[in-house]
């Protein structure tokens, strides 16, 4: 009859224990070495996203700006058109109402349906 050598279960569970141990202490180092090598890539595209957000920011300021200058341009485009057609009106009432019924009647013909 074969006896079998009794199995020490407490020095196995230890053995595994520091053997899971080590393995977490060496997958930490892992991990941290990888962070301090991946720092300065991710410190510079941290930094080139921080500038293009600047620049962009930079050419939307002047974009706004310029349209608010075309747009006042448009504006006072638009005031002085109202002037010149008022004083015509007012200088050529019969050519100005004969240019309105004028107008009117081909409008009214382009939109009418048959």
């Amino acid at each position: 009859m074969q006896t079998k050598a009794p199995v020490n279960g407490g020095n196995i569970q230890h053995s595994l224990e520091r053997g899971a141990d080590k393995a977490t202490v060496a997958a930490h180092g892992a991990i941290d070495s990888a962070a301090e090598a991946t720092r300065p890539a991710l410190d510079h595209l941290v930094a080139s996203a921080h500038e293009t957000v600047d620049r962009v920011g930079v050419a939307a300021t002047n974009a706004a700006g310029t349209l608010g200058v075309k747009g006042d341009q448009i504006n006072d485009g638009s005031a002085r058109m109202m002037e010149r057609a008022g004083v015509y009106v007012r200088e050529n009432p019969v050519t100005s109402l004969g240019m309105a019924v004028a107008a009117g009647y081909i409008l009214s013909r382009l939109f009418s349906s048959r």
